[in-house]
């Protein structure tokens, strides 16, 4: 079974493998954006939120003790 996650930067669960991609994508987006520019600052926001959803994949949900 592959695991999705709960949402992406876009709306959308993913797999790992559509994360990734889409990781990639928003890398290439910041890195062709000028410093300091609206297109850099949306495209580093995407990455913190598809790197929380690849983190939600990867780690256990919190579970505090009982």
């Amino acid at each position: 079974m592959t695991k999705r996650a709960r949402g992406t930067a876009r709306g959308g669960a993913g797999t790992r493998e559509e994360l990734m991609d889409a990781h990639r994508a928003a890398r290439a987006r910041r890195d062709a954006s000028p410093l300091e520019s609206d297109a850099f600052r949306d495209a580093a926001e995407e990455i913190a939120r598809i790197e929380i959803a690849i983190s939600e994949l990867e780690e256990p949900p919190f579970e505090p003790p009982t």
